[in-house]
């Protein structure tokens, strides 16, 4: 397991090619460009898969939301499969009245997503 930059993203390998980030907290605008920081540096050759676990956010703003939609689009770029897995109910809420469920690749547990 390696340690994130800093003390908002913890940033785990559990497995060759799959990267798993855990934002520690909400995503707002004070800390979007920290999560956007940290996706940005764990795209790298040989990367596979990238899981965003939200287990431990309850809340995101637009910023949030807009930094998972940049995340979406780097990933494609470079060939990387892009899970979100464990939402929060209200976090979940969110993408659905913004109808992004639709658009990202959203799985209920980490372990699913690892299974994807």
């Amino acid at each position: 397991m390696a340690a994130s930059d800093n003390d908002f993203v913890r940033i785990e390998n559990p497995a060759d090619g799959v990267t798993v980030l855990v934002p520690t907290a909400d995503i707002d605008m004070s800390r979007s460009p920290d999560l956007r920081s940290s996706i940005k540096g764990e795209l790298k050759p040989g990367l596979e898969r990238m899981i965003i676990d939200l287990s431990e956010v309850q809340y995101m703003d637009s910023s949030g939301l807009a930094t998972l939609v940049e995340a979406m689009r780097l990933a494609k770029k470079e060939a990387v499969g892009l899970h979100l897995a464990s939402m929060t109910d209200k976090v979940r809420a969110i993408f659905e009245i913004a109808r992004l469920d639709a658009f990202f690749s959203i799985k209920d547990t980490r372990q699913d997503a690892l299974d994807a």
